[in-house]
């Protein structure tokens, strides 16, 4: 039985404070309020199994905030949706506080519980003077979202500032670039100034048989040494170059660039290696290392003549989403940007390829599927891909050929090849029109469970390069013609629920042998699922998962509240795929999915276990709807 509830003694206001202050809500409330919340809460100690609040007991009264222990929720429809867990700092039952209701389950002490409790109208009146209280009452999910944002950014923040900092040594900043492009001094202008045409670059330097650097000739040198005094472009290079080049070594560092730069008034500093020309760094270079922009990441891959310099710009994506994380970028505009700049990787790489093996553009379209048809690429993908050709089967081999160039390129930049063969050099997926047609009419029509679940990604189809026309046909198919197949959609509901939100009966975390989570098939997959279901159920065009949800909810009779909870739980979802990914780096064998909840901070240990229940809710409504 519990002790009588007590008011905190006066001496234990500041401590209880400063305990409070270490969660939110109030950690984002002012001093004050926190005091205000203290002064109408009461103590009270639960035995392990008592009882705290039951549906019988009528109209929640109290706000229950835990100090010490554990409370879960069982029965009624606590225990029909897999039961409710609450731990130290946290606070229940707010729905049913404010919705001034009983609750429809028992909530059970864990061992030793303490609590502090705060009468209802004390809450409403907490609520209408501090706004991150009132925040955190209605909106818990989509508060809980910015404030683990918020962490991510400073955490983020002095990364980047360590990793794109002027003490980077040019040595590491010129690590993975080509050789600077340079002519003997006997070189006649016009053959240097077509050589900075063709290669679109600003300068080219001038070298001795050693390769050591004598002068170099700029974009900005040629309106007033060749053009204003009208020189013959046969005029030899060395008569116009700007000389003598100050230089740097490997081991000097950005900083000392920049110095040299500002001093002598120059743009670009020849870097030696024991005398020789390894690398050439700009002002640009020494900007980009405190400043990454989209516009720049995406002008170097159009610009870019070769796979060899694609593979070598496409590590700026990862730059660039390193610096967007810094910035407090919202993992929906985030993943959206990464694949955007996939997007035009891609295309670019289908560009070159196609031009080199003669092939028309028109005549096909490449398909992005999967997280890149959706819009949604975090750092760590693979390839899913496939091409749709116009004309008759028999020209399978010259299109084929074109995949398997692309899919080895990719794999060049630092997207591996599709473990699941889903890739355009594969016969599978390198298919006519009228062949993606018969095999989407299959599938809705006939298939197996196991082949709707292998099937599923190819349902986010996008076009992103060629002739995007080819596609309208197979994206209007499944708008049309998924819908009235129920067996269909019965079989994608059981398909979406082969995955269960990772939640113990108790409603606690749920984790493997290894105290792990997989963030993405026990996390994100099931929004992905549940979001794509919704639009084929009712004919919906939008293949992003928050775009989905959005168009899908009026349609279910759902609540903005409501919808806005399963975008913010999924976006949260995505953004610890984004971070555990950074942390991973790209290690060799490592998951950089699976994630130990036992490393993250209270907030976002907390928000992930909200969005695991906003998963498990969603997956209880695909029961209700479709496996009746």
């Amino acid at each position: 039985m519990s002790q009588r509830p007590l008011t905190p003694a006066e001496q234990l206001l500041g401590q209880l404070q400063a305990e409070l202050q270490q969660h939110p809500p109030f950690a984002q409330m002012e001093p004050a309020h926190v005091r205000q919340f203290l002064a109408q809460a009461e103590q009270a100690y639960y035995a392990p199994g008592e009882l705290l609040l039951a549906p019988e007991q009528g109209p929640v009264e109290r706000l229950f905030y835990i100090r010490r222990g554990a409370v879960s929720a069982r029965r009624g429809i606590a225990e029909a949706t897999g039961g409710l867990h609450y731990e130290a700092g946290e606070c229940f039952p707010i729905g049913a506080l404010l919705g001034a209701r009983a609750v429809t389950a028992q909530y059970q002490a864990q061992g030793d519980v303490f609590c502090l409790l705060v009468p209802a109208a004390q809450v409403q009146a907490l609520a209408r003077s501090s706004a991150p209280f009132a925040d955190f009452l209605n909106q818990r999910v989509a508060q809980f979202l910015a404030l683990s944002r918020r962490a991510l950014q400073v955490s983020y923040a002095s990364q980047t500032l360590a990793e794109q900092s002027l003490e980077t040594p040019l040595g590491e900043l010129l690590a993975q670039r080509a050789a600077p492009v340079g002519v003997p001094p006997g070189t006649p202008l016009r053959q240097a100034l077509t050589l900075m045409h063709e290669r679109r670059i600003g300068s080219v330097l001038v070298l001795d048989a050693q390769q050591a650097p004598l002068g170099i000739l700029t974009r900005h040198d040629v309106l007033d040494r060749v053009t204003l005094p009208e020189l013959s472009l046969d005029t030899p290079i060395e008569a116009v170059m700007s000389q003598p080049l100050r230089a740097l070594r490997l081991e000097d560092r950005a900083q000392d660039a920049a110095l040299l730069m500002s001093r002598h008034g120059i743009r670009h500093v020849p870097v030696l290696d024991q005398g020789r020309v390894v690398g050439l760094v700009s002002e640009r270079d020494l900007f980009a290392l405190q400043r990454l922009s989209l516009k720049q990441v995406s002008s170097a891959i159009r610009a870019a003549r070769d796979v060899a310099t694609l593979r070598i710009v496409a590590q700026d994506i990862r730059r660039f989403a390193r610096s967007l994380m810094a910035q407090g970028v919202a993992a929906r505009q985030l993943t959206e940007l990464i694949s955007h700049l996939n997007d035009v990787l891609a295309e670019r790489l289908v560009q070159i390829l196609a031009q080199a093996q003669g092939l028309d553009p028109q005549r096909f379209a490449w398909l992005a599927f999967g997280s890149e048809g959706r819009g949604e690429q975090t750092i760590a993908t693979d390839q899913d891909n496939g091409i749709v050709f116009d004309g008759p089967p028999s020209e399978r081999a010259r299109w084929l050929a074109l995949g398997q160039a692309v899919n080895a390129a990719l794999d060049e930049c630092g997207y591996p090849l599709c473990k699941g063969g889903i890739m355009a050099g594969r016969e599978a997926c390198c298919l006519s029109q009228q062949e993606w047609l018969e095999a989407f009419s299959d599938w809705i029509e006939h298939g197996a469970p196991e082949d709707l679940l292998k099937a599923s990604i190819f349902f986010d189809l996008r076009p992103i390069a060629g002739h995007a026309e080819l596609a309208r046909p197979l994206q209007a198919l499944l708008q049309g013609h998924a819908a009235r197949q129920p067996r269909f959609m019965r079989q994608l509901a059981e398909n979406a629920l082969r995955n269960r939100a990772p939640l113990n009966w108790l409603g606690a975390l749920d984790t493997g042998e290894d105290g792990q989570l997989d963030l993405k098939l026990q996390g994100t997959a099931i929004f992905v699922d549940v979001a794509r279901l919704f639009a084929l159920a009712h004919g919906l065009a939008a293949t992003g998962t928050r775009a989905r949800f959005e168009a899908a909810a009026p349609l279910l009779q759902s609540s903005a509240t409501e919808s806005e909870a399963w975008s913010s739980a999924f976006e949260f979802l995505q953004l610890l795929r984004l971070r555990r990914q950074m942390e991973a780096g790209g290690e060799s064998g490592e998951n950089p999915n699976r994630l130990d909840p036992a490393r993250l901070n209270d907030i976002d240990r907390r928000m992930l276990k909200e969005s695991l229940r906003v998963a498990r809710r969603l997956q209880q409504r695909l029961e209700l709807d479709w496996l009746r």
